[in-house]
């Protein structure tokens, strides 16, 4: 089975107990999907909080580095870590850090959860859907009231990430030409020669079809139709969230579709594997924080649930989390596969 990606290898890395905890790079669900894939917990905090110097940048607008651990305990003390400003960091905030670890143990009677209805539709997995709802039940009986909510244009987030996100990184990527960064072809004949075989050899296919995307929407003709319009949608994303937190403290759902699929399963079907990312690319596109927490396993393999808070709310996040696998043990369960 896939781990996940992007930060797959530190997600199962952490899922088999080699690390207590490691760092991901978050985009479009680069740590929630491959936590909720792996059984482990996520955080993609606030766009800005933590700093992306030394990352290598894919999508400048929606990168954002976090934790993956075993629990939120532990996402929370590195949180005290890294989280803050970085003047490397153009798009660092100053905004004071909060002490991550401090509202940990606060109740959370009274929380109120909104969960969006496009989020428990015909693309969820029934089997994953029964698990989040075992997982909100829980969170009720902590004291949560969950509530019905609509984030209406959902199914307009995929579309809009795979331009916004294809067109920065074939800018980003660009510098990767063998002159400084990034692997070098053996012999070339000219310059044009070592910038053409030293990108057709160190990118991979998946690579190359989003450099290749991007470069299309953002050509002449094109960009107005796609760039300007999928950056239209994003605000649009962005202020259906803001009108859900008028009502809500948090918003709640499944991480992923479905649980981690075969390996090479979906090779073939680029565009059925970008669906996996519908709960986690909408996120991204708002600059908002989440965390992925254990929530169950179908078949033995890992189910995540979703946590989505309101800007710098990564402090509530990870309460709710927190008290969360107080009363639950999937995060200590070891997939069958890794034991």
């Amino acid at each position: 089975r896939v781990p996940g990606g992007s930060s797959g290898g530190s997600a199962s890395a952490v899922a088999a107990r080699l690390s207590p905890a490691a760092t991901g790079t978050d985009t479009g669900g680069s740590i929630r999907q491959p936590s909720s894939f792996c059984g482990i917990t996520g955080l993609k905090p606030t766009y800005g909080r933590v700093s992306r110097y030394g990352m290598v940048a894919f999508a400048s607008s929606l990168d954002q580095g976090g934790p993956m651990t075993q629990t939120a305990e532990d996402a929370a003390l590195i949180m005290n870590i890294i989280a803050g400003f970085d003047e490397h960091d153009s798009t660092s905030t100053e905004k004071p850090t909060d002490n991550y670890t401090e509202k940990l143990n606060n109740s959370i009677k009274g929380l109120k959860i909104g969960l969006p209805k496009q989020y428990f539709d015909e693309n969820l997995d029934n089997n994953v859907a029964e698990a989040i709802e075992n997982g909100l039940k829980e969170l009720e009986k902590l004291g949560a009231k969950c509530v019905d909510v609509e984030l209406p244009h959902t199914e307009l987030s995929i579309p809009a990430y795979y331009v916004v996100a294809p067109a920065e990184c074939s800018s980003n990527l660009s510098r990767y030409d063998g002159v400084r960064f990034g692997h070098r072809c053996k012999e070339p004949k000219d310059l044009s020669d070592l910038y053409c075989r030293s990108r057709q050899e160190g990118f991979g296919k998946e690579v190359k079809r989003r450099i290749m995307t991007g470069t299309y929407v953002l050509s002449a003709g094109y960009y107005d139709a796609y760039y300007i319009k999928a950056q239209k949608i994003r605000q649009i994303i962005s202020n259906d969230f803001q009108n859900v937190f008028k009502n809500v403290d948090i918003i709640a759902g499944p991480t992923t579709t479905g649980v981690a699929f075969k390996l090479n399963e979906k090779l073939n079907d680029p565009i059925s594997m970008y669906l996996s990312d519908l709960y986690t690319v909408s996120v991204n596109l708002a600059g908002l924080p989440a965390i992925s927490v254990p929530s169950g396993f179908i078949n033995q393999l890992p189910v995540g649930m979703q946590l989505i808070g309101n800007y710098f709310q990564e402090s509530l996040l990870m309460n709710v989390a927190h008290q969360y696998q107080k009363v639950t043990d999937w995060h200590q369960k070891i997939p069958q596969a890794y034991e």
